[in-house]
């Protein structure tokens, strides 16, 4: 259903429940629906209505249930919402809602579930908000709330679900939340968050999911028992250190750990390699890595710790052996020699048969291409354009030793980025496909479609695309090589984020501008981007803006339907719409400032704590069902 809701809905005077969600109803909320004084449950959630709340709405005393989320609802809450003492779930989460928390809420005493959150609140949290005492849900995350956690958040004894996540909280985290005995979510991530990880939380014991990374959290994990039905815990990109406690190994119900972007040293305890994901990347680690580790995770999950070794040589760690780690003494002469036997012809025999193979595959080339290809040396499967001299595909393995993780410098979803210097000195940037998905029909649609949009398009802002190899057993692509990383990086680093000064910030808006001209006015057929973020713009070592990754660009053709479905990064759509239609609030002093909007555009935190591709199914579940209370 569509169109503005209905004003016949006034002569309905016994109507009892209202529900209108889940339509595409638009226009304003009716200030009549404040005469249906028998109006138990309001249901107008995930819809288009662009409205403030009628203060007619706050006189309908016997009102149980206000579901307003995910609307463009504007300016601050009126002080008259605490008229609803009846009142039990109170949702008005995802819209364009302004102002402080009104202090009247703690007038809402039979409320069980409220959810503010994804708005534009800001200021401390009322600390009268812990004088309801039968609150299970707390949701303000994703605002703009600052100062410290309230003392007296210890009262709420019944809480169950607490999310204050996205915001700008600072100071320690208090001891006493150790009385919220009934919380199985604790989320405080993506805050300015000091001090210690406090022992007590482990006290928690219907404690599931432990959220706390992108913090300034200090000193080690506590090496105590942890709540046995946790499943979650993300302690990433803090300043935490010492030790990892092998505490954590007994904890069976665990699915997703998450310690990278510490200072933790120490061995990697070995009953951690049994869970389904982990990430202790960009650490200090040191030793063997478990047995059967490698087998459970990739090499992603531990990058940049340098001192790590394996007990078999692999590639791009140290070679464990003769380390103290290792008991190689019990290995008998005789065994030694026995395994030599067995082993030393199959190894001599399998590189008789590749050499052989290479020779056929080279040989073969050769017949194919002819001279052109010859001078090429790959040219069949190795396309190269406008680049003083020809890339070889043999110089790119070479440089980067078959790929070896040591010339790795990021990893996505399905593809991880190489940095490679030729023997001309030019160094590039290489996007290798994984290997398994690259036998996914979806990311190889997406590759080759990178490789065609780049290859027709020359301008100064978009990412220069030197060649590429589609290859179903090898698929990269080899771009100029950016010195300063993503615009993401950037300005998500508080050292980075100094070197952006205002001038060198609107030149890099410039330079997105640019790139979106040409690529929508210059290019024929017109080329949507549609995946633009901070993550895909990229800066080379004079702070200059190329767009990158054109996997999902698609031309817009005007001769046809130009209808496709949702696709870009989970989280940014409409992200700058919803902060411009906070402006159009009709009472002047309940817009944002211009300070207000410079913050939101400077300092906007990502939508998610983690990338898209590492949150499982239940995880949106569980994310969609707390929203939606």
């Amino acid at each position: 259903m569509c169109g503005p809701i209905p004003l016949q809905l006034e002569n309905l005077s016994g109507l009892v429940e209202l529900y209108l969600g889940g339509n595409n109803f638009s226009g304003t909320i009716p200030s009549t629906l404040g005469l249906l004084t028998c109006l138990t449950h309001l249901d107008l959630h995930s819809n288009q209505i662009n409205s403030t709340i009628p203060s007619e709405i706050y006189n309908l005393e016997n009102l149980m249930v206000l579901q307003s989320g995910t609307n463009n609802l504007f300016c601050p809450i009126s002080s008259k919402i605490g008229n609803l003492k009846n009142v039990v779930s109170l949702n008005l989460s995802h819209n364009l809602l302004i102002g402080p928390l009104p202090h009247t809420l703690t007038n809402l005493r039979s409320l069980v579930k409220l959810n503010l959150g994804g708005n534009f609140f800001y200021g401390t949290i009322p600390t009268e908000i812990c004088n309801i005492k039968g609150l299970m849900t707390l949701h303000l995350g994703t605002n703009n709330l600052f100062g410290p956690l309230p003392y007296e958040l210890s009262r709420l004894t019944r809480l169950q679900y607490l999310n204050l996540s996205s915001n700008k909280l600072s100071g320690r985290i208090s001891t006493n939340l150790q009385n919220l005995v009934h919380l199985s979510v604790l989320d405080l991530s993506l805050n300015k968050l000091s001090g210690p990880l406090p022992t007590q939380l482990t006290n928690l014991h219907a404690l599931e999911q432990l959220l706390l990374g992108h913090n300034n959290l200090t000193g080690s994990i506590p090496r105590v028992a942890y709540p046995f039905k946790l499943t979650t815990i993300d302690l990433s990109h803090n300043l935490l250190s010492g030790e990892i406690p092998p505490q954590l190994g007994n904890l069976s119900f665990l699915q997703y750990l998450d310690l990278s972007n510490n200072y933790f040293t120490g061995n990697i305890p070995p009953n951690l390699v049994f869970w389904r994901q982990m990430n202790l990347s960009y650490n200090s680690l040191t030793g063997p890595l478990p047995e059967c580790f490698c087998y459970y995770f990739g090499p992603e999950t531990i990058m940049d710790n340098k001192d790590l070794c394996w007990e078999k040589n692999i590639s791009g760690y140290y070679y464990c052996f003769g380390s103290p780690h290792i008991n190689i003494g019990s290995t008998s002469t005789e065994n030694v020699t026995k395994w030599i036997k067995i082993i030393l012809p199959i190894v001599i025999s399998f590189i008789f048969l590749l050499l052989g193979i290479v020779l056929l595959s080279r040989q073969k080339l050769i017949e194919n291409t002819g001279p052109e290809c010859k001078a090429k040396r790959n040219g069949d499967i190795f396309s190269i354009w406008n680049y003083d001299g020809n890339i070889a595909l043999e110089d790119i393995i070479t440089t980067t030793e078959d790929f070896d993780i040591r010339y790795c410098i990021g990893t996505g979803g399905y593809a991880s980025v190489y940095r490679a210097m030729l023997p001309s000195g030019k160094v590039i940037a290489l996007k290798k496909l994984h290997r398994l998905e690259s036998q996914k029909l979806t990311f190889d649609k997406s590759f080759r479609n990178e490789a065609k949009v780049l290859s027709e398009v020359r301008y100064h802002n978009i990412l220069k695309l030197y060649g590429y190899c589609l290859h179903r057993r090898c698929m990269f692509l080899v771009y100029e090589y950016m010195e300063k990383g993503s615009l993401f990086y950037a300005i998500s680093n508080d050292v980075k984020a100094k070197e952006l000064d205002w001038k060198k910030r609107v030149n890099i808006i410039k330079g997105i501008a640019n790139a979106l001209s040409c690529l929508h006015h210059d290019c024929i057929p017109t080329i949507i981007h549609r995946d633009l973020t901070t993550s895909n713009i990229l800066l080379n070592s004079e702070l200059e803006a190329f767009v990158a990754n054109f996997g999902i660009a698609r031309p817009l053709n005007l001769d046809s339907s130009n209808l496709t479905t949702l696709a870009g990064t989970y989280g940014y759509i409409a992200l700058v719409v919803t902060l411009a239609l906070a402006c159009l609030c009709s009472n002047p002093k309940s817009r944002p400032t211009m300070k207000h909007v410079s913050q939101e555009i400077l300092a906007r935190k990502p939508p998610l704590p983690k990338p898209f591709y590492e949150i499982s199914m239940w995880d949106l579940m569980n994310q969609e069902i707390y929203l939606i209370i």
